[in-house]
């Protein structure tokens, strides 16, 4: 019965832990711009027209 109350402890430890790293990323702007970065690969990169 002990270990069982002592795994629930910890996985509730474990939850609000990943619960207030979630919160205080979504705080900071982490998730704020979810379409640039996956259409960010298909363009090119502009390269200077330096004659060499």
């Amino acid at each position: 019965m002990s270990a069982t109350i002592l795994l629930i402890a910890f996985s509730l430890t474990v939850a609000l832990t990943f619960l207030i790293a979630f919160i205080v990323s979504t705080r900071r702007g982490q998730y704020d711009d979810m379409h640039t970065p996956s259409i960010r690969m298909l363009f090119d990169d502009e390269t200077p027209n330096n004659p060499s």
